[in-house]
């Protein structure tokens, strides 16, 4: 029989002795070990301990922590109670976390000690460090739920405004874990390493991903390039996931990588975030044995969205993939007849319902039952999808759009570029004009000049960065992708039209 719960994924036959999470310090070291055994009788015990506290199915639980196996654990053990798990985004400000809060109407928080004073005088809160007390050993089997019924709220970032939460279901998960039975020989009984934070989708549906699959999962309670590389070594792990951020830190550690040994990595796979074929190129030389694999999802439309191609076709470098089976897409904005680049308006059968307690927003974006995910994509002549840029990011020189994410790209494919981000400054005759941070390869040293003149010579003129800027490294958002409005306040306050020279 399947399963109706999505905490009853955790593969049944993988054997009680196998490791399940492992979790890693930020520096790589092994802090614990839990066992498949271990781990159901926990998810029990507590599921047992939550309900046992006078919890009502469909209420709401936080969790506000770092990274760890009982963070994983309790997320699991919550669904399986029939209560809503929400995973909160602890480095939010202090009324962003008072709002989700109240917005959820959290019954419960468990939060560890770096977080509690964030929800302590809110709600009811339970330590992490302290989570063994509400443990009530005993057989339990997963409540029975429906398909529509909530098994967790995630938050989206909230770049503008206060983040919205997005209720998730059983059924519509469900369905997301069963949907990508190629990785199913790629994951059972092998490790794959999670580092990026649980209160984002990435590394939650990776963590659930190898459950269903009878994996180990060597968890990171907080990621470090040193770290990752040492743990991907030390603990010979077969899969690696990502965001393309946390891989180009990792390409940055030429020492350590010199010492470590990746051999043993089977699959690489980076997402939630935009990427260039030559960021590609740089995996596949750092994961030489590697397949990788570029994800793609949202929050609000599930985990995934492309695959293999139906018919065996390669998947070209840097390709998110062809849309799934039971998955429908279409371009908005392009051309009237067969569109092939445009805004992506997704149907999935994970896709919310609604966002939480926000009826004029989810009008803005789920239209007559497409979510529009705001990301321009195209497509090419055999149905593979590649990213654009996000329509949001979007803006106007001169009349022109420009997608920060395609002038990126071209940056990215001179050989002295490790990352660039472009962002837009204010400009009195051009409205706005492209500007841009950018992070070298170590032991190189380009010019400002060296690259404007590479975006001008193989690129719009329009959209060639008018400054360029060289940083160690880019400022990260709490979900480890590129905080985007921090360089914009970095530019506008850096940026003096009257010493750049203007082509």
């Amino acid at each position: 029989m399947s399963p109706r719960n999505l905490a009853a994924i955790l593969d049944s036959t993988a054997p009680d002795d196998r490791a399940f999470i492992v979790q890693l310090s930020p520096d790589g070291d092994e802090q614990l070990r839990l066992t498949y055994g271990e781990g159901r009788r926990r998810i029990a015990a507590l599921a047992r301990g939550l309900l046992k506290r006078g919890l009502k199915r469909g209420e709401a639980v936080a969790i506000v922590a770092a990274n760890s196996a009982d963070y994983l654990v309790l997320y699991m053990a919550t669904m399986a109670a029939g209560l809503v798990s929400v995973c909160v985004n602890h480095k939010l400000p202090r009324e962003t976390v008072a709002h989700i809060m109240k917005d959820s109407a959290i019954k419960l928080a468990v939060a560890d000690a770096d977080r509690s004073g964030l929800v302590g005088e809110l709600v009811p809160t339970v330590p992490i460090e302290r989570i063994d007390d509400l443990l009530d050993p005993g057989p339990f089997d997963a409540v029975d739920m429906a398909p529509e019924e909530v098994a967790m709220i995630l938050y989206t970032s909230g770049s503008t405004g206060l983040p919205k939460g997005v209720p998730l279901t059983h059924g519509g998960y469900l369905w997301a874990t069963g949907a990508t039975p190629e990785q199913r020989p790629g994951i059972e009984g092998r490790k794959a390493i999670i580092a990026a934070p649980l209160f984002h989708m990435n590394g939650l549906f990776s963590a659930k991903m190898v459950m269903i699959n009878g994996g180990t999962i060597v968890l990171m309670t907080s990621f470090t390039a040193r770290g990752y590389i040492r743990a991907i070594d030390r603990q010979r792990v077969d899969m690696i996931t990502s965001v393309p951020t946390m891989l180009a830190l990792v390409m940055r550690e030429t020492e350590e990588l010199a010492k470590a040994d990746f051999s043993c990595v089977t699959t690489a796979v980076t997402g939630s975030a935009p990427s260039t074929p030559e960021f590609f190129e740089q995996m596949h030389r750092l994961f030489p044995n590697a397949e990788t694999a570029n994800s793609w999802g949202t929050t609000e439309s599930g985990p995934l969205g492309f695959g293999p191609h139906p018919e065996g076709i390669a998947k070209p470098m840097g390709a998110l993939g062809y849309p799934r089976k039971g998955i429908e897409v279409k371009f908005v904005g392009g051309a009237e007849t067969g569109p092939t680049e445009g805004v992506l308006h997704i149907r999935t059968p994970a896709l919310m319902t609604g966002y939480l307690n926000r009826d004029a927003d989810t009008k803005k974006r789920l239209i007559d039952g497409w979510y529009d995910t705001g990301d321009v994509m195209r497509r090419d002549e055999n149905g593979f999808v590649f990213f654009v840029g996000r329509a949001d990011d979007m803006f106007q020189c001169g009349g022109e759009n420009v997608y920060p994410g395609e002038v990126e790209k071209l940056l990215g494919r001179h050989p002295d570029v490790a990352q660039a981000c472009v962002v837009p400054v204010p400009d009195e005759i051009k409205y706005q004009l492209p500007v841009a941070f950018v992070v070298p390869k170590p032991g190189r040293t380009p010019t400002e000049d060296a690259l404007r003149r590479f975006a001008l010579d193989n690129g719009p003129a329009y959209a060639h960065p008018r400054a360029v800027w060289l940083v160690d490294e880019l400022p990260l958002a709490g979900t480890n992708k590129i905080d985007r409005k921090v360089l914009v306040d970095r530019a506008v306050a850096a940026y003096a039209p009257d010493s750049v020279r203007r082509v």
